[in-house]
């Protein structure tokens, strides 16, 4: 796809890196600018400011570890040392003038940076007001990391901050599943083939499934869980993103703008849930975990039924639902087709038979997969439903920071979050915020508390299995 004009930016000559001392620079970023090393797209001076006191050195030893640690380790020392040596290090309070004044001396000559603000949402304006106080957001552009806020007003007053200090087509809002290779796919497949169109929408389409499940608990991340739960966490932009790829309408031209438009429309036009839309559950064992209240009520799983009402796909419900502690870690998106209207054979509508469908098996080990029911052999008109699967995996695709690092460097927001979008979702999810009953227990390994299969009734889960074949 051609970026649109208004997309695409002159190139920056440096990526500042706020947190550079973080978890998240361990786990994610260090990782990918390596890969972006790697592959020859990071030649620009990376410096990373922290409050840590440390020194150059002590950066690169733990960027080092990091990389050691990642899938793949260091198999490319070449372009270790290339990395290695674009680093800098500023060491300073976020709230002190100074640190930003040793941050432009670091930058010399650099003329267009990217401000990375891998730091908590509350510093957003301390260290945007620093970048403004030193002139650091003069041709300059900010990348910033979801949560987008916490509800609708926290979401716009979080971009009042960050639009004191740079005007919106500098802005890089960063969801990493916009950046994976199955979800960009979402948005290929559909367009890219045209047998999908005509059955594509609410005469066909009975229902949509959307599940991202974790076999994993919160992994000591307890404290941070208290202050976001699964809704904020993963439900209001990773699922909804999923949703708009798959509900919006065909853009009007080539370009990622017209994308991110018709991404939208499709919020725009989500019916605001209700506290009968939604199920909340909780695992047992969650309240014990470091940082937990003892009677926490914060949900660890989440199910919701949506519509939305556009003339696309008005009564079909869609179905959300995400959780820690399940039986499987997978993402699976499974769009169900009405039975035909007439049946010539009773095999194919006994109660418990499933209709036709189309499986996106997002992760792990991508499938794009179609449903359909096949005669037996012999005289009789009896059948099976059987899928047939394309496996997806692409040898040495770019990963999420990868990608979405390297675009933000070159000015391409394509895969960004836009802010009528972010004030959009939460509108959706604005009356349930408070107004919900209890979560509901599940033991660690189901999936999740009975209460959700009665919300999807007379109709069942589609339970991802990772490691074996999806049943029919």
């Amino acid at each position: 796809m051609i970026p649109d004009s208004d997309d695409q930016q002159a190139a920056a000559d440096a990526l500042v890196f706020f947190g550079a001392t973080g978890d998240l620079a361990h786990k994610m970023i260090f990782p990918a600018l390596y890969r972006m090393a790697k592959r020859g797209t990071l030649k620009v001076p990376v410096v990373g400011v922290a409050a840590s006191k440390w020194d150059l050195t002590q950066l690169r030893d733990y960027a080092r570890d990091a990389i050691s640690k990642a899938d793949g380790g260091v198999d490319d020392p070449d372009a270790l040392d290339r990395l290695l040596s674009l680093l800098a290090y500023v060491a300073g309070d976020y709230g002190d003038p100074d640190t930003f004044s040793a941050l432009r001396h670091a930058l010399g000559d650099a003329k267009r940076p990217a401000h990375y603000l891998a730091v908590p949402p509350g510093l957003f304006p301390t260290v945007v007001e620093g970048l403004v106080g030193a002139g650091l957001n003069q041709d300059a552009r900010v990348i910033i990391e979801k949560p987008f806020g916490r509800d609708l007003a926290s979401a716009k007053e979080l971009n009042r901050v960050v639009r004191s200090g740079f005007e919106d087509h500098a802005i890089f809002r960063i969801d990493h599943y916009l950046g994976k290779e199955e979800i960009m796919n979402l948005l290929y497949f559909r367009f890219a083939n045209s047998f999908l169109e005509p059955i594509w929408n609410r005469n066909y389409v009975a229902s949509v499934q959307i599940t991202l499940a974790e076999q994993f608990g919160v992994q000591g991340r307890g404290a941070f869980y208290e202050t976001a739960g699964c809704l904020r966490d993963v439900v209001e932009n990773h699922l909804f993103q999923v949703v708009a790829l798959l509900a919006m309408e065909p853009p009007a031209y080539q370009g990622m703008a017209a994308v991110s438009s018709e991404k939208f429309n499709v919020f725009k036009a989500m019916r605001p849930l209700a506290a009968d839309d939604i199920v909340r559950g909780q695992f047992v064992g969650y309240r014990d975990e470091v940082g937990v209240a003892k009677d926490s009520d914060v949900e660890t799983f989440y199910a919701s039924r949506m519509f939305i009402d556009s003339w696309r796909w008005a009564g079909v419900p869609w179905y959300l639902r995400s959780g820690k502690a399940l039986a499987g870690t997978a993402a699976e998106v499974v769009v169900e087709f009405k039975p035909p209207p007439q049946s010539l054979f009773d095999d194919a509508v006994q109660e418990d038979a499933r209709g036709n469908y189309l499986r996106f098996r997002l992760s792990p080990n991508p499938v794009i997969a179609l449903a359909a029911r096949v005669k037996r052999a012999g005289e009789e008109y009896v059948g099976d439903q059987h899928e047939l699967a394309l496996l997806n995996a692409q040898p040495n695709e770019e990963q999420p920071y990868e990608r979405l690092l390297g675009d933000a460097l070159a000015g391409e927001g394509g895969l960004f979050t836009r802010e009528d979008s972010v004030e959009a979702a939460w509108t959706v999810v604005e009356p349930v915020l408070d107004n919900h009953d209890r979560a509901h227990s599940y033991p660690s390994g189901s999936w999740g508390p009975e209460e959700a299969d009665a919300l999807i009734a007379p109709a069942h889960w589609h339970n991802p299995m990772p490691d074996q074949p999806s049943p029919v």
